[in-house]
Parts: structure tokens; C-alpha cells; sequence
């Protein structure tokens, strides 16, 4: 049996409108369109439901052939979710209360799809975390009130089944998959106590000697959760507004890895600057992040959150997994111009480079094989449309928007997992009247002065960094295990001080005779120089120093970790004191 075709539900100024999706987007025979403006659309999880509010009612539709499930006289309505079994339609509108009505209505209502009455009205003020959440099979539904966790078992939510106190708990995230369900909560910290989270399983809720794991940290104004699909770990980005060094204007940002069997750690970035973007492989083995100043790096880690391949360094801010897990894109959107990176994930060897400008949207379609990119309002008012894409880098669609109307919102139609099988990835491009937008290679900016002569590594912006299989015995070395590691740079750092030692005592002896001295230093002409170059020389000298010392084992205190990241500030400084040498 072949497998379907996904749809692609498109919502602009113009109205809503269902598609046959790729390779040729035309309008779904069964479904009318709706011209009024939609404030919101939503597929239900498995993809056979679709609703949509326009301002007068919120209707809901089988995709198969159009035909209505129910309609909801609900002109306020701005947010829509299906429950996992298509049991459960919430829909949320803005909070508002009147002198009236002091207390104000409702404004979070959850509908049975079967029967068309009100299950629950309840309040939720802030449009964060207005849905419940729900495990796949509907058995626990929870959701946030008062910071503390409310848990509801079989959709009965007059009945609060369990609660989850904390101090404060601002955020959580539900596990998906099957029973038991598992929980991860985030709880800032106050008054000098560190910011954590914990994970639970339903219903141990004890105290922290129930928790699965529990990771504290510092630096956290707000946290992201990210569990893998598999439903065994979790990724937390924390992230401050400001950071306090001054070094990026994004603030600062950590990465920490929390696993259900009690297993925790930070993630050790390569390169200092923010982190873009995180996601987990669909196998849920391997995450990929995508940090650091611009030109950024992406690396992709394993469950020990070491690094097993790195991606070098490139104009981009976003990963894709394609949901088979088979293939990998890297983009650059937003503020970049829009450069996509498609790698084979199982090869580590990229398939195509197309370039999207102006995107600020991305999204894999379900059959693993095409991706639509659109420029939707009001991020961009300008150039409105999007296109269907083969990951090979060819264009299979496109449509722009006419003159007066703007594209707000592009959607995918889910399908369950299995749906559509793994396919064997393609380096030849995909054949389309419409052609590639393969990214030319860019010259950089050269100076007049330098334009004939030869490049060197001086003139360059940026040193680009080439990707690298960073699994050990990729390159044919032998693995060592930590133990022959930590022995191996004991070895290594103790033959460089013996190194050292022997050449300071190969050196002469100062003769006080002009004829035998040593040449003195380069001199400016201006003492002030001299000093200032003399004193940040000596700093990284005690650098050098405190590195040797971390390559023994031997612990290295926090000030001296704040000197060793001053070392590029440093060297910049010797550099920019030794250009009036």
C-alpha cells in the first residue's frame, strides 16, 4: 500500500486553505475554503482532525473528506489544542474582566469531541502553558495553577487526582510516549540558592529523595526542557538576560543533561557565545547544538554528552532532524541569509547546500523527503510566500503571495510514527523546472591594498573550522579508556615541563659584555608601551602555567579559571600594543 500524502495547511490574510502536499501543492478537493481570517489552526496528533477559528466559530473537520466533526460558536477564541485520542478540544481566549464581571469569565474551556458539551471552564490568565498537557493514552492530563502541578487521571478534571508541590514552580514538562508517565519541573532559584530541576514519575512525588535525578545550577532567569523521544532523558537550556562579562549581547546560556537513571552533567561547549538552537535525534541516542559566536559551530553529542561529530563552523542558528532521523539540516535564519546545510547522518557526509533568503519559517515534512520554507508576517511584511524543497536542494514548488496579502502561518499535517519508512538518502539532485538554489561560494571582503596579493591566514575575518568525526577510532587511533586518558596527558604535560626545563638551561648566561648579550626586546620608543606589553606578556605567561597544571588532574580554583578566560582578551591587547612596534 502506498503511503499518503501529507497536506499542508496554509493561513493568511486571505483565509485558510488545505493542499495536496508535495511535489505539487493543489488545493484538497474536499475542503472549502474558508476566506475569513483564522486566528489560530491546529492538526490533531495523528493528523485526521483539523480545526481553525476565524473570529465567528471554532469548526473542527475530518481531513479525509471535509466533512465537519463539530463547530463551536466561539468568536473570541484565539488558541486551539486536540488532545493525544482526539477525546479533548481546549481552546483559550484572552483574559478580560469588566466592572460587572470583576472576576471575569473562563477563558480556558475543554470540549468533548464526541458529545459537544463543556468538560471543564477554567481560568489561566497567561497564555504560557495555557493547554494541559497530556500523556499519549489520556490517562494523566496536567497542567500548572498557582506554582503547583495539578494532575487529572482518565479526563476527568472536576477531580484533581494528585498534586505536585514545590516552592515555585514555574515550568515543566510532561514525558511523551506510554506509561509510566515522567515529569521534569523547574524551579527558579531566590535569595542566593541556586535555580533546579528534578524529574519525577507519576505519582512519586515524595520529595527530592523521589526524584529520578536533580540537577542544580546557577545563571538561570529562564530554562527550555527538551525531552527525547524515548522519554530517558532531558535537555534543559538555561539562559540569563544579561551577562554580566559583557561578552555577548544575547546574555549568557548553559546546557544541562538530565537522565531518568539518575545520570547528570553540563554540557562542555566548544566555543564560547550563545546557543542557538538544541535537538534530539529522533533515536533519542544523539542531540545536536548548534552555540557560539558567529560564525557558529554545531556539534552533535551522545548520551555521556561527548562529542561525536562536529560540523566545523558556519553562518547558522537552527537544526532539523528529519523525523526517520536519517538526515540533519543546519540553517541560518532570521538575522542570516539563510543558508542550508543537508547532511546524511549515518555517512556524516552533506548531501546539498540551497540557500532560502528571507525564511522565518522551516519544517521537515512527515515523509522524510521534502521541507517548506516560508516568509510569513508579521516577522517580515515583505516578500511573503513559500516553497517546497527536495532535501537535495532542489525547488519543487513555489508560491508568492499577491500584492495586499500577507502568509501568516504554514502547517504540516502529522502522521503516526512508522507511517513512512526510511528511504535511502540521495546525493543527486532531485529533477524540477524550478531548479537548485545552490549558495554560490562568497568572496570575502578584501582591502584595495590587498586585492593582489596572495591570501593569507592573517587577512581573513574568520578562521573557518572543517567538520571533524570526533568518535574515538574514527580517524584509526585506538580508544582509550579514562583512566589511560588522564595518564596520557599527565605523561604529555610532565615531558613539556621537563622540555621546558632543559632549554632554560641551554640558554647561555647573560655575559656582561655588549658583545655577547642577548638582543634586547623591540622596543616602541614610548615607556608607557613597553610596560603595558611587558605586564599582559607576563599574564600569559601565568596562563601557560595554570593550563600545564590543568592537564595533570590537579584541580583549578575559580579565580584562576576567570584568568585562563581572559587569554583571547589578552592576546588581542599584545596584538593591538605591538602594531606601533
Amino acid at each position: 500500500m502506498a503511503p499518503p500524502t501529507p497536506l499542508l495547511a496554509v493561513r493568511g490574510s486571505d483565509g485558510t486553505v488545505l493542499l495536496r502536499g508535495p511535489p505539487n501543492c493543489e488545493k484538497h478537493a474536499d475542503f472549502q475554503r474558508d476566506p475569513r481570517q483564522s486566528r489560530y489552526v491546529a492538526f490533531s496528533k495523528d493528523g485526521t482532525l483539523f480545526a481553525w477559528c476565524n473570529g465567528e466559530k471554532v469548526t473542527v473537520v475530518k481531513v479525509a473528506d471535509g466533512s465537519q466533526v463539530r463547530s463551536f460558536d466561539l468568536p473570541k477564541t484565539s488558541m486551539l489544542g486536540f488532545s493525544p485520542l482526539n477525546t479533548v478540544l481546549a481552546t483559550w481566549q484572552v483574559y478580560s474582566k469588566t466592572q460587572e464581571n470583576p472576576q471575569g469569565d473562563a477563558n480556558l474551556q475543554l470540549w468533548d469531541l464526541q458529545t459537544g458539551t463543556c468538560l471543564k471552564a477554567l481560568y489561566h490568565k497567561k497564555v504560557q502553558g495555557w493547554c494541559p498537557s497530556w500523556s499519549d493514552d489520556e490517562k494523566i492530563a496536567v497542567r500548572s495553577v498557582n506554582n503547583e502541578l495539578h494532575f487529572f487521571e482518565n479526563n476527568d478534571f472536576n477531580t484533581i487526582a494528585n498534586k505536585l508541590h514545590l516552592q515555585k514552580v514555574s515550568e515543566f514538562v510532561l514525558s511523551p510516549g506510554s506509561q509510566p508517565s515522567k515529569v521534569a519541573v523547574y524551579v527558579p532559584g531566590s535569595k542566593g540558592a541556586p535555580s533546579f530541576v528534578r524529574l519525577y514519575q507519576y505519582p512519586n512525588f515524595g520529595g527530592p529523595t523521589c526524584a529520578l535525578a536533580n540537577k542544580s545550577f546557577f545563571k538561570a532567569d529562564r530554562v527550555t526542557m527538551l525531552w527525547n523521544k524515548k522519554a530517558t532523558a532531558v535537555l534543559v537550556q538555561a539562559s540569563v538576560e544579561v551577562d554580566k562579562t559583557g561578552a555577548s549581547y544575547y546574555g549568557e546560556q548553559t546546557l544541562h543533561y538530565l537522565a531518568t537513571n539518575g545520570e547528570t552533567s553540563a554540557v562542555q561547549l566548544q566555543k564560547n557565545g550563545p546557543i542557538y538552537d538544541v535537538a534530539w535525534s529522533p533515536s533519542s541516542t544523539e542531540f545536536c547544538v548548534v552555540y557560539g559566536f558567529m560564525p557558529a559551530k554545531a556539534t552533535v553529542y551522545n548520551l555521556k554528552c561527548d562529542p561525536v561529530f562536529d560540523f566545523g563552523t558556519g553562518p547558522r542558528n537552527a537544526v532539523y532532524y528529519s523525523p526517520q532521523g536519517h538526515i540533519l539540516v543546519l540553517a541560518g535564519f532570521g538575522n542570516l541569509r539563510g543558508q542550508m546545510e543537508v547532511w546524511d547522518v549515518k555517512k556524516w557526509k552533506q548531501v546539498s547546500k540551497p540557500q532560502a533568503p528571507d525564511s522565518t519559517h522551516f519544517a521537515w515534512c512527515p515523509d522524510g523527503e521534502h521541507v517548506v520554507t516560508s516568509t510569513c508576517a508579521p516577522r517580515l511584511r515583505v516578500s511573503n510566500g513559500y516553497k517546497i524543497w527536495h532535501y537535495t536542494g532542489t525547488v519543487l514548488y513555489k508560491q508568492d503571495t499577491p500584492t495586499g496579502t500577507e502568509l501568516w502561518e504554514t502547517v504540516w499535517q502529522p502522521f503516526p510514527d512508522g507511517t513512512f519508512p526510511e528511504r535511502p538518502v540521495k546525493y543527486q539532485a532531485a529533477p524540477s523546472e524550478l531548479g537548485s538554489t545552490e549558495a554560490k561560494p562568497a568572496q570575502a571582503y578584501r582591502p584595495p591594498a590587498l586585492r593582489n596579493k596572495p591570501v593569507t591566514a592573517s587577512s581573513k575575518l574568520h578562521e573557518e573550522e572543517p567538520p571533524q568525526n570526533m568518535r574515538p577510532g574514527a580517524t584509526g587511533d585506538k580508544q582509550l579508556s579514562k583512566t589511560a586518558l588522564k595518564n596520557q596527558k599527565k605523561r604529555e604535560a610532565k615531558k613539556a615541563a621537563k622540555q621546558e626545563i632543559n632549554s632554560d638551561a641551554l640558554e647561555p648566561q647573560s655575559d656582561p659584555s655588549p658583545a655577547s648579550s642577548a638582543q634586547p626586546e623591540l622596543s616602541c620608543g614610548d615607556p608607557e608601551t613597553d610596560k603595558k606589553i611587558k605586564n599582559v606578556k607576563k599574564k600569559l605567561k601565568a596562563i601557560d602555567e595554570l593550563k600545564a597544571l590543568q592537564a595533570t588532574g590537579k584541580p583549578i580554583q575559580k579565580n584562576q579559571l576567570e584568568k585562563m578566560e581572559k587569554e583571547a582578551q589578552l592576546m588581542k591587547e599584545l596584538e593591538d600594543l605591538q602594531l606601533v612596534v
